[in-house]
């Protein structure tokens, strides 16, 4: 689901304080949560947006299982309660838990401390998360492994990852792909990284699941299935 850098399925007549003129959202995070924390980002707009992208989705054919956001704009309150009611609404079973746990960002070695105070400040907002989704009925992981990692995810960062899993069940974020010409002219600093991220799980995941035969692989399909 997107909120931030990109365009909305709703015209701009429904999404006045969401969106601009030419039906864009705000193009960054930082200017969205801005606005969002001051409470110039009406909750209404965002479940009427929400609902109308889930559904657009299902009216294609497409099973949605689960819901994410952009740039994770749903650990703000703000967002995930009306994205919450989207969901329900449009019975969607379950949401991504974008939060990193501790266990993870310590075996995270490489990161940049920026970018490791910024994980750790936005942790803050975890244990409402918890109860807004409980509440709910929402069915979601223990939390996300890897995101401190974006860009930098190789191979040893991987398999420090996974030599450190403890029980429960927990997403691995990543984003893997084949460097070729349309990937170069997508906006995004993750370029080179993915055919790195790509290489790692195809040399680590296997072997870690045979050494491991009490991890089950699954998607969020089968989360629902299981909740």
């Amino acid at each position: 689901m997107v909120l931030v850098d990109g365009a909305a399925s709703l015209p701009h007549s429904e999404l006045s304080s969401l969106t601009d003129s030419s039906q864009r959202f705000r193009p960054t995070l930082g200017s969205f949560v801005y606005d969002l924390l001051r409470g110039r980002i009406p909750e209404e707009e965002i479940e009427l947006e929400a609902v109308s992208q889930i559904r657009r989705l299902q009216a294609a054919g497409v099973k949605v299982t689960h819901l994410d956001t952009h740039k994770h704009t749903h650990m703000f309150g703000r967002v995930l309660r009306p994205v919450l009611r989207a969901a329900r609404l449009c019975g969607v079973p379950c949401i991504r838990n974008p939060f990193e746990p501790e266990w993870s960002i310590v075996a995270t070695s490489n990161a940049p401390l920026m970018r490791k105070l910024q994980v750790r400040l936005l942790r803050t907002q975890r244990r409402r998360f918890a109860q807004f989704v409980r509440e709910t009925g929402l069915i979601t992981t223990d939390g996300a492994v890897g995101v401190l990692a974006t860009g930098t995810l190789d191979r040893t960062a991987l398999e420090r990852l996974l030599s450190r899993l403890p029980s429960g069940t927990w997403e691995l974020v990543c984003h893997p792909a084949f460097y070729d010409d349309e990937l170069e002219t997508v906006g995004t600093r993750l370029r080179e990284s993915r055919a790195t991220e790509h290489a790692a799980l195809m040399a680590t995941v296997p072997d870690f699941l045979k050494a491991r035969p009490d991890v089950q692989l699954i998607h969020f399909g089968q989360l629902s299935a299981a909740g």
